[in-house]
């Protein structure tokens, strides 16, 4: 009955969220368990307000934010482009660092990229959304057994997790902690979400409360994620005071001490785990990102857009399969070269800017005439959506901050 909200989930929660919620336990204990509850629940409101706009308005996220200008085109239309040929490197790369380990002797990284971006484009390729969230669904379920399952292994303190749930701010760990809060599963994909309610059938105001339970239970599928890292962190890495690094390698790290202090089963039994993390995210932005781009260019440039893309089904358009091996096979390139300092700032400041892009474009659009009234946003979501604005700008601040310039 489910799917939507576990597809943008999974796709949103990579590697790299992995690796940060263990380090925030290796370095803070349980202290911290409360600031990833919260990204859980902030990436809770953002999924429901864009699903239901897509729902109450029978538009999608491209046509609200068209409404508010040109500037809105402009700006997506660069950060798409750019994001997604740094960003299917980087998707790559990290789907074959666990093939690299489980398989030594076999092919170089390179080459475990390139075949698990082409995967990913076949997947999607040669299938609609249905098969897509089914795929997706099996990826979310060998995530939720290993990491649920190694937590379990590592024996969580109850009491300590109970007291971790308390808002309390280590020395030093402010900036740490907001970032911890804005990035568990805090991506592009976020703005997906819509598209892929409407993939399922969901498109009327009667599918509300489905879609709402639909991104409840993915968001708590999340927590357990989250949590249970932040527990293996924290009993693993922090009592015995052994450090990761940040990055995705930092999951290649975490397998070697699941090797020295259980066996070469249990590591590999995380690899695997941390291959469906990686390339569930894969399957998720090759499938939801191509569809917000065929959406953007019938909205941008209808004429190049095609008649498929015009009457909707999108799966099928000309930008959907284009962008698709934009993604694929450009990124490529930079599996064999060191990323260009220019790209990587390019790419850093554009993506710094989306999530706040995100929160406060919705918090217009759902606050004005361009929303059914009975659908506009309550209290609450106004309260969640302007703070998570205001948590998105301060990092997307720091982030600019922390780029090689």
């Amino acid at each position: 009955m489910i799917g939507p909200g576990l597809v943008v989930a999974a796709t949103g929660v990579g590697a790299g969220d992995l690796v940060a919620t263990t380090v925030a336990g290796s370095r803070y204990g349980y202290t911290l368990l409360w600031a990833a509850v919260v990204g859980c629940l902030i990436k809770v409101a953002l999924a429901e307000a864009t699903g239901r706009w897509h729902l109450s308005t029978g538009r999608t996220i491209l046509d609200g934010w068209r409404t508010m200008g040109r500037w809105t085109t402009w700006y997506f239309g660069i950060y798409i482009v750019v994001w997604g040929f740094v960003y299917g490197a980087t998707a790559m790369s990290a789907s074959a660092l666990p093939l690299v380990s489980l398989f030594p002797d076999g092919p170089s990284l390179r080459v475990w990229g390139i075949l698990s971006g082409t995967a990913g484009l076949a997947c999607v390729w040669f299938n609609r959304y249905a098969i897509v969230e089914k795929i997706m669904m099996v990826f979310t379920g060998i995530m939720f057994v290993v990491v649920v399952s190694l937590a379990i292994r590592v024996g969580p303190d109850v009491a300590a997790m109970g007291a971790g749930l308390w808002p309390t701010l280590p020395d030093g760990s402010v900036v740490y902690t907001l970032g911890l809060i804005g990035g568990v599963g805090g991506t592009i994909t976020l703005a997906s979400y819509g598209y892929w309610v409407t993939a399922k059938g969901w498109t009327t105001v009667r599918w509300m409360p489905m879609m709402r339970l639909d991104n409840r239970v993915a968001y708590a599928t999340t927590g357990v994620f989250v949590i249970a890292m932040m527990v293996i962190g924290a009993e693993l890495l922090h009592s015995a005071e052994v450090a990761i690094t940040t990055g995705d390698r930092g999951l290649l790290d975490l397998g070697e001490v699941l090797d020295a202090r259980f066996g070469s089963i249990t590591a590999d039994f995380f690899l695997i785990g941390f291959f469906a993390a990686s390339f569930s995210s894969v399957i998720g932005v090759w499938h939801g990102v191509s569809l917000l781009f065929a959406d953007f260019v019938a909205h941008a440039r209808p004429a190049l857009a095609g008649p498929e893309a015009l009457a909707g089904d999108r799966e099928h358009s000309l930008p959907f399969r284009a962008y698709l091996l934009w993604l694929t096979f450009p990124p490529m390139a930079l599996l064999f070269l060191d990323q260009p300092i220019g790209l990587v700032i390019t790419y850093g400041v554009l993506g710094s800017f989306f999530m706040p892009f995100l929160a406060l474009t919705l918090l217009w659009l759902l606050n004005t005439g361009r929303t059914p009234l009975s659908w506009r946003n309550g209290w609450l979501s106004n309260l969640v959506l302007a703070a998570s604005g205001v948590l998105f700008l301060i990092l997307c601040v720091q982030q600019i901050r922390d780029l090689p310039w």
